[in-house]
């Protein structure tokens, strides 16, 4: 799939705005890329500088494969330099060395581009270099900052910068970005349930209690749906020794809607209409058993007082 297109899909407001804006010769002098990990903020940013230095431009669009293109990619292209944190900050000489370097005339044209990655890790000394650099730009250049955090970011650096906000991803897409990590089809879609954010769903996936977690709800799952009474003894047996946090509690609970939700659907699609009316009442229980986790009822008691309410 082209890049474009999946960029299209991914966040089709940011897409259209910066496309037209390329067409019509309207590009800012510097763009801050807000939005969660994940959301294709960087992969934004190089398409954007693909646009100025493409070779094989087809339908106002670049080509993805000529040499500047895939030079920008690899991050190997002497005008586009891309600056990330060194350690746990982006420090005041990385932007004066970047201020050296644009003090001069690019390599291949006169334009230059500079991406910053999580630019809410600057430290103060680099927000003030940065801002300078902003305010008396040395020459012809695109700059782009990336975040996660826009609070973070000194009001008058934003002021210099044109905003833009990127949404969360699609299910469809969080769940096709997921697959493309080697993550399991199945696996994708309870993240995607859990949350809207790549960045965290990876987290999620590389957790250790959650990967034991999910098996162990489903099990539990599998009891409630059989009705069998060894869904109760699971309950002390397994379920309250690896769900100790209030937050993993929750999470349980979360992971239960996803599977009853699932088998809802199953059924909608076989016209089991009685095993779908069953399965919205269980629904309901789930909502009613985090309703009472918030209220502080022990999460063995809730978890006790569903199993019975779901197998008799």
């Amino acid at each position: 799939m082209a890049e474009e297109t999946v960029l299209a899909q991914m966040q089709p407001l940011v897409y259209q705005q910066l496309q037209r804006s390329f067409e019509h010769g309207r590009l800012a002098h510097a763009y801050l890329f807000e939005g969660e990990k994940g959301t294709g903020k960087h992969e934004m940013g190089i398409w954007l500088a693909q646009h100025l230095y493409c070779t094989q431009m087809n339908e106002q669009q670049p080509c993805g494969v000529c040499n500047n293109c895939q030079r920008i990619k690899n991050q190997e292209h002497p005008d586009v330099l891309v600056l990330s944190p060194e350690g746990q900050s982006i420090k005041v000489e990385q932007i004066r060395r970047l201020q050296t370097e644009f003090s001069r005339s690019g390599y291949e044209s006169r334009k230059k581009v500079f991406l910053i990655q999580e630019a809410e890790k600057m430290n103060a000394s680099a927000a003030n270099s940065l801002l300078k650099f902003l305010e008396e730009p040395p020459g012809d250049f695109l700059a782009i900052l990336e975040t996660e955090a826009i609070g973070r970011i000194l009001p008058t650096i934003q002021s210099r910068c044109q905003t833009l906000h990127f949404q969360e991803l699609s299910k469809g897409s969080l769940i096709q970005k997921l697959q493309e990590q080697q993550i399991s089809a199945e696996k994708a879609k309870l993240l995607a349930f859990l949350t809207n954010s790549l960045g965290k769903a990876v987290e999620i996936s590389d957790d250790e209690w959650f990967n034991e977690a999910k098996d162990l709800i489903y099990q539990w799952f599998v009891y409630l749906d059989k009705r069998d009474t060894q869904a109760f003894i699971y309950v002390q047996k397994r379920l309250v020794k690896a769900f100790k946090e209030k937050s993993q509690q929750f999470t349980g609970f979360s992971i239960l809607m996803y599977y009853y939700q699932e088998a809802q659907k199953q059924a909608i699609t076989s016209g089991e209409y009685g095993k779908v009316k069953r399965l919205n009442q269980t629904i309901e229980r789930i909502l009613v058993a985090e309703q009472k986790l918030r209220s502080n009822v022990s999460f063995q008691a809730v978890a006790e007082q569903f199993v019975l309410q779901t197998i008799f």
